[in-house]
This record gives structure tokens, C-alpha cells and sequence, in this order.
């Protein structure tokens, strides 16, 4: 196993970067859970007091960016997946997924206005794929050869891609104001986006929870 593999292997357990014999060994004796619920117990704090990071809140429909601990934008309500928000998402679905993200790509020419891309399916996503059937052990381990190859996920897998922060577009404002209706991704509306646009950055943290 290459040293890039357990580095992803042990990020999808949720352990140090540097993966030793024991912590292979356990990989092995692993019990199914979620990994996702388990890292956003311990999420949605910031990483140091200076810290740019956003906070998606499924339940409270709001999408707020901090500064550290102080609050520097929020925004609501937004519109998320119209199959609802959880932690496990397969292709199709209609699902936002949970968990705590890196953005990794922006795009001013989307259709949805501004398209802010972030970095699902996580290795906590696949090793969960893994887990429940979803991924096979060839899937999965395709999915860290890839990431290994481009630095960044599949998109193209059975967990589904794609999935970022955008706004409404040529679409209605008012269903955007009554309705969760993306395909898993966050909605905001063209006026905020430019805005989030404005203040996030590559490698910026994203928790959706």
C-alpha cells in the first residue's frame, strides 16, 4: 500500500496523516459506522481564531461565514436538495450530503450564476460507501487512485458529484424562497452568491450539517 494511499485511508478514518502498521491492522478490524456524523461532531468550530469558514445549517436553512467565532455573513433562507440532507448521498438522489468539505473550484460562467465548487465525495463518504455495499473494494479503491492522480475526487462514481454552492440563475425567486428544490447542491440567491463568492477562497472549509 503507498504511502498516498494510507495517507487518504487513514483521512477517511479520521486519524493523522501518518498511517502506521497498527492503525493498518485496525483498518482491517473496522466496524461500520458513520464517519461523516462522527467528524461533524467536531466540525463546526473554527480551525484557529482567524479562520474564513462557512456553516450550512440544513435545519435552520441559513448559510452563515465566520471569522473565527464572529459571525461575518449570514444568509436565509437557502435552498438545499429536494431529498433532504444526510450524510450518505448516491446518484440521482436529489440529496445534499452532510460533512465538512474544502472548496475547490468557482465557476463565473454557470448557469446558476456563480457555481462554487466543493470536494464530495470526501474519503469519510467513500469509506461509508464502502462500508454499506454502495462502493465495491474496486470502487474504492478507484476512487484514491483518482484522488491520488488529480488531487481531487471521482465525479463520476456511484456517490454521485457535482455539488457546490450556486445560485438561482434565470430561475424563480420565489420558489427559491419557499422550496428546497436542487439537485444536492446549496442555493442561495445571485445577489448572495456574488457575495460568498467575494469572501471564500480555494481551500476555504465548508461544513454542511
Amino acid at each position: 500500500m503507498s504511502v498516498n494511499r494510507r495517507r487518504f485511508l487513514a483521512l477517511a478514518l479520521g486519524w493523522p496523516a501518518v498511517a502506521s502498521a497498527t492503525a493498518t491492522s485496525a483498518v482491517n478490524d473496522y466496524e461500520p459506522t458513520d464517519l461523516v456524523e462522527t467528524l461533524l461532531s467536531r466540525a463546526a468550530v473554527p480551525r484557529h481564531s482567524s479562520e474564513l469558514w462557512v456553516l450550512i445549517d440544513d435545519k435552520e436553512a441559513t448559510l452563515t461565514i465566520f471569522r473565527g467565532n464572529a459571525l461575518v455573513e449570514r444568509f436565509a433562507p437557502i435552498s438545499l436538495g429536494r431529498g433532504g440532507a444526510k450524510t450518505q448521498r448516491i446518484r440521482g438522489d436529489n440529496v445534499t450530503p452532510l460533512g465538512e468539505f474544502r472548496v475547490n473550484r468557482f465557476n463565473f460562467e454557470s448557469q446558476w450564476h456563480i457555481f462554487i465548487g466543493i470536494d464530495y465525495p470526501t474519503p469519510p463518504h467513500a469509506r461509508m460507501a464502502l462500508e454499506k455495499g454502495i462502493y465495491s473494494q474496486t470502487d474504492y479503491e478507484a476512487y484514491f487512485d483518482h484522488y491520488r492522480r488529480y488531487g481531487s475526487p471521482p465525479q463520476n462514481t456511484a456517490l454521485g458529484g457535482a455539488i457546490g454552492i450556486h445560485g438561482v440563475g434565470g430561475g424563480d425567486p420565489e420558489i427559491h424562497g419557499s422550496f428546497h428544490w436542487t439537485q444536492g447542491c446549496v442555493a442561495v440567491t445571485n445577489e448572495q452568491i456574488a457575495r460568498v463568492a467575494e469572501l471564500v477562497d480555494v481551500g476555504t472549509r465548508v461544513v454542511i450539517r
